[in-house]
């Protein structure tokens, strides 16, 4: 299954997710990342899956549901997926929806990559740093990507696309907020000059267990040194569409995989399908594994959890 959701999201409102990457490929492996460490750690663009089967689900999907925009996002970095061009003109031209890509920005410095996001109506790249120590702290990249290429590869889509880009900031407590951190990242969003900037905090278990969110003062702080930024940094509401699975227990796994899950949301999964004990069962027989970030509860699919770094150790592991 390519085709997701909708989900809420917290920029985008009901997004109808597309992943046409394999789970956990991507040309970083962030620290904070709510998937998990990179299993398949790549720059290397390639035809994951017949895109004719990805754009029949997209068009299938999209007339049965209700959104506000398409949006190709992955288990990891969907730039790496070279039928992306392919498959976002093409549902343009069958669906009158907008459509927006999130990705890590690592690598629109190929022309390739940057003709395929023009099609876009959004494109969403992220900004963690404004160095390459930070960089490499934070985003893990594949060693073949570097911050100046990357940084100059967000820029150079600035003035080439004639939609709107929302650029995206994470911040980890004790890495990357610091004032002189965020007066580097300040630097590099004024180079870029998006239509947007989104300053947001880890709000799921993340890939590494030290990873905490920045205190609320320090949000402010980041707030006014980057200037006319958005803070972000509360739980996303509103219901997951999952009519579409055949049974609650698929629908936890397929979403979880892509999305975790707080309890709570399993719980209204299982209720849609008016099944009982699903999750208790699935706990049990270890499909689900339960985790606490940040006082509140979720529930990963089990094979997703053993990927992760979870130590009773909180100290931060110097990269």
């Amino acid at each position: 299954m390519y085709v997701y959701g909708p989900i809420p999201s917290r920029r985008l409102g009901k997004s109808l997710g597309v992943s046409p990457i394999p789970p956990k490929t991507c040309s970083y492996s962030c620290v904070y990342c709510q998937l998990g460490r990179t299993t398949d750690l790549t720059s290397t663009r390639r035809s994951f899956f017949k895109k004719e089967d990805i754009l029949d689900e997209i068009l299938q999907r999209s007339r049965d549901s209700v959104f506000d925009y398409i949006t190709f996002v992955g288990d990891g970095e969907p730039t790496l997926c070279r039928d992306l061009g392919w498959l976002i003109k093409n549902t343009g031209e069958a669906q009158q929806a907008p459509m927006a890509v999130i990705t890590n920005g690592s690598l629109l410095f190929l022309d390739d990559v940057r003709s395929d996001l023009s099609h876009a109506d959004i494109v969403m790249p992220t900004l963690d740093a404004g160095n390459e120590r930070t960089f490499r702290t934070v985003n893990r990249p594949h060693r073949g990507i570097n911050f100046d290429n990357m940084l100059q590869g967000i820029v150079a889509f600035r003035h080439e696309f004639k939609g709107h880009i929302w650029l995206e900031v994470m911040l980890v407590k004790g890495v990357n907020d610091t004032a002189e951190e965020l007066e580097s990242i300040k630097k590099a969003v004024d180079l870029i000059g998006p239509d947007r900037l989104y300053i947001v905090t880890p709000i799921r278990p993340p890939a590494e267990s030290w990873v905490e969110p920045p205190d609320p003062e320090t949000i402010i702080m980041a707030q006014k040194i980057i200037g006319q930024a958005i803070a972000i940094a509360d739980r996303e509401d509103g219901a997951i569409e999952s009519g579409k699975f055949e049974n609650a227990r698929q629908a936890i796994l397929e979403i979880g995989a892509r999305h975790p899950l707080r309890r709570d949301q399993a719980i209204e999964i299982e209720r849609t399908f008016e099944e009982s004990g699903i999750v208790e069962q699935m706990l049990k027989a270890g499909e689900l594994t339960r985790t606490e970030y940040e006082s509140t509860i979720y529930l990963l699919p089990g094979h997703f959890v053993r990927g992760r770094s979870y130590h009773r150790d909180k100290r931060r592991q110097k990269q």
